[in-house]
Parts: structure tokens; C-alpha cells; sequence
């Protein structure tokens, strides 16, 4: 699979340091070394960062992918088990609004009843089972990327590129919460039913021993409904708000940036799409949360029981979480990419062969 993606990604648009440098003159056909030339023209680009730097593998090549697929794990693993206790205190503000009236109040409660190690409930499945997800998340993304844009041509790439990374990051996601989806379930049990099981290890053979798999797969429509729109939202709006950032607020181009320059970027686009991802994927969240801690009930049934207002109890505690999770996660994705010497192609911008179209090149 990886072997024909690689071929694919050889003339993918999004490859942007090759085709810029095919467009500087220098390189020849095929990739062949051409003559002195004029020196190329500086850009929003990396033209000439990628003269300077050696990547360690090639863009859309099977070790990009595998990289960027442990960049995911890093990155959602970690800051997911690190917001364990907001994610506690969320859940159970969304199953029992009458107990938990608030952030506050819910961290209160919770202490009292359960001592600090209870904030810590379910860190095991949450750890695991957002490893996984990171794994297909951003693993997945950047195969659906190379693949949808190869099929729609370099300049569609660039007019559509909004509805590619939503096509993209959604196909990704489909897969990632079926990996996700066991150990969303075995969370949610541990930390919304008390006296239920404290761990990982007491709770996934008593849940499989009361309903069998359907206790880990009943809930990834609702999950489904939940992640799809909220990873959408994650990656459309974080690469143009990349865009955009670099276009109107940074006073330089991205390519005369340092590193930790290009990453404070990464992690402010990154809070800003958090917002907006939570407060999407807030409803769906909801009803998943009481889902899995009733038996027998449907996702229908649990969105009819908990009306309009219901299913909005709890977001600011979620935009909290969101925010400063999906900026962790992608601020922590890219510093793997800087590590590892991946290739970190710019904002795109519009092929010559499209601005000659549009007549916009003298």
C-alpha cells in the first residue's frame, strides 16, 4: 500500500519543496540536475530551505507515514491521559447534571467521594485507546491527503484544498474510532459508573461478560457522529488557519522562520481550531457519555431524554479541554516531524499554471 502512495505522492501538489524547486530551474526533467541558473526567487515557501535541509525520507513514502503515524501516537496518547481528570469531571457533569452543577463543583464532589487517585480513573483505556486513534488519525490524514489530491490534479488541489482536508481527515477518522471505540466505551464505565470497576483490567472482562462485544461497539455511531465532525473541523481549520496566520499576522515568510518560530504558529492554530472543534462535537460527546453508562438505551433514545439544553451541559469545561488539547496535539505532532527531519511542505500557494489561466502572471 505504501509502495503505491509513494508512487502517487512523487507529483503530489502538496509536495511543494520539489515542485517549486522544478519551477526555480533547478532541477531538470525527472528530477535530473540541470545548469547554473539564475538564483531562485525567494518565496512563502520552502524553495530554499529545501536546498539547505536533508530530510530523513521522502514526502508520501512508507517511513513518512509510519512517522507521522507515531507523531499521532505521541501526540494524543500523552496530552489525552495528561487531561484525564477535566475529562472525568466532563463526563460526569453530562450523565448526572443534578450532582455535578459545574466545573467547580464537579472537582469538588469528586475529591470528596473519591480522594485525588480518583481523578485518575480510567487513564489506562483512555492512554491506549487514543494511542490507537492518534495512529489512524494522523497516520491515516496524510495517506488520504496524497491520495485524494493525486486525483484531483495540482490546481483543483489548490482551489479545493479546503474540501480536501475535510474528505481527508474524515476518511481518517472513520477508521480511527473503530480503533478507538473498545477502549472509549471501557473509559466512560469506569469513570461515570462509581463501585463499577476502578481499572482497565477489572472492567473489559465484566463489561464483554454482561453484553458481550456489543459493550465496546454500541457506542461508535454516536462516536462516530462525535469524532467525524470535530476531526473535520480539527484539521480544515488548523491548515488555514496556518494559512492565513502566515499570510496576515506573521511579518515574514514562513520559509525565513526558525523552527521554534514556525511552531508557536502550529500551536496557536492549533487552540483556535480546538475551539471550534469543541464546541461541534459537543452534542454527539454528550449523548456517547450516556450512552455507555446505560445499558439497553439508544443514541436516539439518549438525545430525545436529554433535550437541547441537556446535551450542551458541560462545554465549557470541553472548550477548555479541546483548546488546549488539540494545540498541545498539534504543537507536539509537528515538534515530531522537526525531530525526525520529516518533510514540512508551506501553506500551498496557487500553481503558476493556474495564475496563467487567470491571468494574473504578467
Amino acid at each position: 500500500m505504501f509502495s503505491s502512495v509513494a508512487h502517487l505522492a512523487r507529483a503530489n501538489p502538496f509536495n511543494a519543496p520539489h515542485l517549486q524547486l522544478v519551477h526555480d530551474g533547478l532541477a531538470g526533467p525527472r528530477g535530473c540536475p540541470a545548469g547554473p541558473t539564475a538564483p531562485p526567487r525567494r518565496s512563502r515557501n520552502l524553495a530554499a530551505a529545501a536546498v539547505e535541509e536533508e530530510y530523513s525520507c521522502a514526502y508520501g513514502s512508507g517511513r513518512f507515514f509510519i512517522l507521522c503515524g507515531l507523531g499521532g501516537i505521541i501526540s494524543c496518547g500523552t496530552t489525552h491521559t495528561a487531561l484525564v481528570p477535566l475529562d472525568l469531571v466532563k463526563c460526569r457533569m453530562q450523565v448526572d447534571p443534578q450532582k455535578y452543577k459545574g466545573i467547580f463543583n464537579g472537582f469538588s464532589v469528586t475529591l470528596k467521594e473519591d480522594g485525588v487517585r480518583g481523578l485518575a480513573k480510567g487513564w489506562a483505556p483512555t492512554f491506549i485507546g487514543y494511542s490507537l486513534q492518534g495512529l489512524c488519525k494522523f497516520g491515516f490524514y496524510e495517506v488520504f491527503k496524497v491520495l485524494y489530491s493525486n486525483m484531483l490534479g495540482e490546481e483543483n488541489t489548490y482551489l479545493w484544498r479546503t474540501s480536501l482536508y475535510l474528505a481527508a481527515s474524515a476518511s481518517a477518522e472513520f477508521f480511527a474510532d473503530i480503533a478507538l471505540a473498545p477502549m472509549e466505551a471501557t473509559k466512560v464505565r469506569i469513570q461515570t459508573q462509581p463501585g463499577y470497576a476502578n481499572t482497565l483490567r477489572d472492567a473489559a472482562p465484566k463489561m464483554y461478560k454482561e453484553e458481550g462485544l456489543k459493550a465496546f461497539y454500541k457506542g461508535v455511531a454516536p462516536l462516530w457522529m462525535r469524532q467525524i465532525p470535530y476531526t473535520m473541523m480539527k484539521f480544515a481549520c488548523f491548515e488555514r488557519t496556518v494559512e492565513a496566520l502566515y499570510k496576515f499576522v506573521v511579518p515574514k515568510p514562513r520559509s525565513e522562520c526558525s523552527k521554534p518560530e514556525q511552531l508557536v504558529v502550529t500551536f496557536v492554530a492549533g487552540y483556535i481550531a480546538g475551539v471550534f472543534c469543541a464546541i461541534v462535537s459537543h452534542p454527539a460527546d454528550s449523548v456517547v457519555s450516556v450512552l455507555n453508562k446505560e445499558k439497553g438505551s439508544s443514541a436516539s433514545q439518549v438525545l430525545q431524554r436529554l433535550g437541547f439544553k441537556g446535551v450542551w451541559k458541560g462545554l465549557f469545561a470541553r472548550i477548555i479541554m479541546i483548546g488546549t488539547l488539540t494545540a498541545l496535539q498539534w504543537f507536539i505532532y509537528d515538534s515530531v516531524k522537526v525531530y525526525f527531519r520529516l518533510p514540512r511542505p508551506p501553506p500551498p500557494e496557487m500553481p503558476e499554471s493556474l495564475k496563467k489561466k487567470l491571468g494574473l502572471t504578467q
